[in-house]
């Protein structure tokens, strides 16, 4: 679970100037976030398929927002892609 202190640390870390929560690096450091806890959560807990279904729509989400980061500025793609460690 994502607590208010390390969503705060998040939003710090990825903003572009202060109070930018809406930048699509935020949004996608934050539902990374939410997706570790998530897939640690499934790890226990193999039967839980409605939250294996709304793992599926972060994932997506992420993805989509991935896309758009890409297309429009590919170095801060490279950069966002680089600090959360999602490609192998």
């Amino acid at each position: 679970m994502i607590t208010k202190e390390n969503k705060i640390d998040i939003v710090k870390k990825y903003s572009k100037k202060s109070g930018d929560t809406g930048s699509p690096q935020v949004q996608v450091a934050l539902l990374t976030e939410r997706i570790k806890s998530i897939s640690s959560h499934l790890k226990e807990n193999k039967k839980d398929y409605a939250t294996q279904t709304g793992l599926l729509n972060l994932v997506g989400q992420r993805r989509r927002l991935l896309d758009y980061l890409k297309k429009k500025d590919l170095t801060a793609y490279g950069t966002l892609v680089k600090q959360l460690d999602l490609r192998k």
